[in-house]
């Protein structure tokens, strides 16, 4: 087994995690057996209970760890479900040795951070290779390097290198900034950068230059020559016009050729045709489709960003890919359609995404956003949380259930349509968030006849859906979630006419809720997560639909 460790320098943000798994994807191109790892600095266990603001989107496995966002990104990239076991925290590791100290796991030693925390991380890592049966192992060490969180990762990394020279390679993404006064790339940055790396005993085998623009000669040279580096192994990685476009890019450089040389690898070739028609019909569709997307978890200080819906966003440009359009995203809060009203927040859009959510604030915005979908029957997408305020609005507006709402909103609603489920409740009595939620793939009948019936039937290649012994489809999707529709109100709903389009194989549970066809042109809500499982080369059906129904409604 192989393993690439991938390190960033001067800032956060880089792209650390997208330069990890174009290296994963072209390594995996080559006809290698790859997984990728994330290693996040925080004490937490896992991202579950992170504000999406602090930490961008929680991404869920099929077995249920909540991760860092990079993975979803893995998955992408590498068109593969990954495990736990390629995601590790400081909080999951320091816990490991604790509880093995507590159990006299050490036989009496004095247990230390170094060998032991170096030990547990090595063992990890070597574990995320076994049981995802790779051959190479691309590690991507969260922060900056200089941290003094992260130390004893960087550490193990070089005590792995020591153990194995030759299956051992460190890569370095580093900043090279320009300043705008005197308008050239400025090296310095990378070459301190790469000195803390040489003083914690690491010397980089590759260096990432990324920078707005690509480096040039003159920055090469001095990049080499102060970096103790050979010129052919600084790799520019420029900002370019999508994240999708990053692995051709350094596929032009052979960056993969020259990876597997210094690992002692057979130089195989490279099948990248199907990524690169995917990135053609990407970037050439001309037509464009505006879809807002109604959330609270915008705002961090004065900036707004986009990564709390990261998988969101990706999942809407697979399919747009598909359908040769250009995506135009509307980010709207919820609480400023409270404030504007729903006409004036929202102004023209073609289609509407209400994604996964948590609380009581926005929620009335996100409502009054449904409401305006189904009366104006534009093309509607409900996400978890999403579907959740569907029910809502539609017990309250169609089946006259005047207060409705969910239990976690308010408890003392006279409807509580949405309701903890069950099992959940001990959880919250005891302060239990961390884990508990309903997590991971679970299997989800579909209604015969239905719309999302019809969208995984038609999707090729579909999210592995199977047929259950009556005959019906069968399909597992991720889910991440501590509420439920209230089955108490089922017969109120579907005789008012909300389909209930997907449940779990004992019936208990709504999974899936949508509108005929005659009465909305696209009006479909889950209870699962669809964008986790959407890939470049394979979106998901249900954006695929819902895509094709806001095309189809400018």
């Amino acid at each position: 087994m192989k393993f690439i460790f991938v390190s960033g320098g001067v800032v956060s943000g880089l792209g650390k995690g997208i330069t990890a798994a174009s290296i994963g994807m072209l390594l995996q191109a080559r006809g290698y057996r790859v997984t990728n790892v994330k290693i996040d600095m925080y004490i937490n266990i896992d991202a579950g209970t992170i504000r999406p603001q602090e930490h961008g989107e929680v991404f869920v496995t099929d077995d249920g760890i909540e991760t860092d966002q990079d993975l979803g990104n893995y998955e992408r990239f590498l068109d593969k479900s990954l495990r736990r076991e390629n995601y590790m925290t400081t909080g999951q590791v320091y816990l490991s040795v604790i509880q093995k100290e507590r159990s006299f796991g050490y036989n009496g030693e004095d247990v230390e951070a170094i060998p032991h925390i170096t030990d547990e991380i090595i063992g990890r890592i070597k574990k995320a290779g076994e049981i995802n049966q790779a051959e190479i192992v691309v590690v991507e060490l969260g922060g900056t390097v200089g941290e003094y969180q992260n130390g004893l990762f960087f550490e193990a990394s070089r005590i792995l290198k020591l153990q194995r020279p030759k299956d051992v390679i460190q890569i370095h993404v580093s900043y090279l900034p320009v300043i705008k006064s005197i308008g050239e790339l400025k090296s310095k940055p990378a070459q301190q950068s790469v000195r803390l790396l040489n003083s914690m005993g690491i010397q980089p085998d590759f260096l990432i230059a990324r920078s707005e623009k690509e480096i040039d000669e003159k920055r090469r040279e001095r990049l080499a020559m102060f970096c103790n580096m050979q010129r052919e192994d600084i790799v520019a990685n420029p900002d370019l016009s999508n994240i999708y476009r990053v692995p051709l890019f350094l596929d032009k450089q052979k960056l993969s050729v020259k990876v597997l040389k210094k690992l002692g690898l057979k130089v195989k070739k490279c099948e990248l045709g199907k990524w690169k028609e995917f990135v053609n019909d990407f970037e050439t569709a001309k037509k464009e489709v505006t879809i807002a997307v109604v959330g609270k978890y915008f705002a961090t200080g004065d900036y707004t960003l986009s990564d709390s819906y990261l998988c969101v966003i990706e999942a809407v440009k697979h399919a747009a890919a598909k359908l040769k359009v250009r995506p135009v995203f509307k980010w709207i809060s919820s609480e400023e359609v409270e404030k504007l009203g729903v006409k004036k927040a929202i102004g023209e859009a073609a289609g509407i995404i209400v994604p996964q959510g948590w609380g009581s604030r926005g929620v009335e915005g996100k409502i009054a956003t449904i409401k305006y979908a189904r009366e104006k029957k534009i093309p509607y997408l409900g996400l978890c949380f999403g579907m959740q305020m569907a029910v809502i609005e539609y017990a309250r507006n169609v089946c006259g259930l005047a207060g409705a709402n969910s239990e976690e909103v308010d408890s003392k609603a006279r409807y509580k349509v949405i309701h903890i489920m069950p099992e959940q409740e001990k959880y919250l009595k005891a302060h239990q968030y961390g884990g508990t939620i309903r997590l991971g793939a679970w299997p989800c009948r579909i209604t015969r006849g239905s719309l999302l019936e019809e969208m995984y039937l038609k999707s090729k290649p579909a999210p592995c859906p199977s047929l259950d012994r009556a005959g019906g489809l069968m399909v597992h999707e991720r889910h991440r979630h501590r509420y439920e529709v209230n089955n108490e109100f089922r017969e109120v709903l579907e005789k008012k006419g909300l389909v209930i389009s997907g449940v779990s194989p004992d019936g208990k549970l709504v999974e899936a809720i949508e509108l005929p066809k005659k009465r909305h042109p696209f009006f479909v809500a889950t209870q699962f997560h669809p964008e986790y499982k959407s890939r470049p080369l394979s979106p998901h059906p249900i954006f695929v639909g819902f895509l094709e129904a806001a095309e189809k409604s400018m």
